[in-house]
């Protein structure tokens, strides 16, 4: 079970390492903020994928991943228009 809990948290902090890197804001982040992005950005993921009829979470593997990044993208975007409009 804890295992299970580190790899999630891994992944997490990949994916949103990997997306503050795509949406050039790496340099503006530290670890725990790439793990909570990561982690918000599979929820959000998941339930996009989902939406349109594809499959957010099927394991611990690259698609996962990919999902992950999606939506920590998205999630980045959004989060860049809030701070643009206050």
């Amino acid at each position: 079970m804890l295992i299970n809990i580190i790899l999630w948290v891994i992944l997490g902090g990949v994916a949103g390492w990997i997306a503050s890197m795509i949406m050039k804001r790496d340099a503006q982040m530290g670890a725990l903020a790439n793990i909570i992005v990561g982690i918000v950005g599979a929820v959000l993921g998941g339930f996009l994928f989902n939406l349109v009829g594809l499959t957010g979470d099927t394991g611990f593997n690259l698609w996962t991943l990919f999902v992950a990044i999606v939506g920590s993208v998205v999630l980045l975007f959004l989060v860049g228009v809030l701070r643009r409009a206050a």
